[in-house]
């Protein structure tokens, strides 16, 4: 499975309803073309709430073509039928989470750090993600990481996930940098018309993905 596109992380959220219709009103119209993924992440949630929202957004997920990957945890996205799983450095082993996951996705998070994306690869992970790369809302404290990282990451020959800071008016640059996605959370789930904003970042994809490009 190839990921290029509009990789959307879902918001915090304590109302299950509520966070399943955002996604479903931010898909309508524009998944699965232009689609890398929606990767569920929800901190507010305990285990429970957690396992019945990746069982829900798989379902909607599968209804849209757009490959579901799990926040954290290799347990609910097996559990879930999610298509893989997403894991920072603290949550774990890669080799044994992709040896646990099978053919299903393998995300790592790599912050700035291209000697632990080096690793990531050779522990079984899928595609890497680098950020952030701009000044973060959701976690301003983050470390930085220089949109050159991008190209010097090609060679892994892995998708390359950007995070971090990302806008609709910045993420062309991120794309002509080299990243294969871009990952929002407020820049897509804050918007005032959820499905028009998407549709504008998949079209960013469209000219790359197109049978002509």
């Amino acid at each position: 499975m190839r990921l290029a596109g509009l990789y959307a992380i879902t918001p915090d959220a304590a109302d299950s309803h509520a966070l399943i219709e955002r996604v479903r009103s931010a898909m309508h119209g524009s998944a699965p073309r232009g689609w890398a993924a929606l990767q569920y992440r929800n901190k507010l949630a305990g285990a429970a709430q957690r396992a019945a929202e990746a069982r829900a957004l798989a379902a909607l997920c599968a209804d849209h073509g757009v490959p579901l990957i799990v926040n954290d945890d290799v347990e609910i996205a097996l559990a879930a039928g999610a298509d893989g799983a997403h894991l920072g450095s603290d949550d774990g082993d890669l080799a044994a989470a992709s040896a646990r996951l099978g053919s299903r996705l393998l995300g790592a998070s790599c912050y700035n750090r291209l000697d632990v994306a080096r690793r990531a690869v050779a522990a079984g992970a899928d595609y890497v993600a680098f950020g952030s790369v701009f000044p973060s809302p959701t976690k301003p404290g983050a470390v930085r990481a220089p949109l050159a990282l991008f190209g010097q990451a090609r060679a892994l020959g892995v998708p390359l996930v950007a995070i971090g800071g990302i806008t609709l008016e910045n993420a062309a640059e991120v794309v002509r940098a080299g990243a294969d996605c871009v990952a929002v959370i407020s820049a897509l789930f804050d918007a005032p018309d959820l499905a028009a904003r998407a549709r504008a970042f998949t079209d960013l994809f469209s000219t790359r993905m197109s049978p002509a490009a």
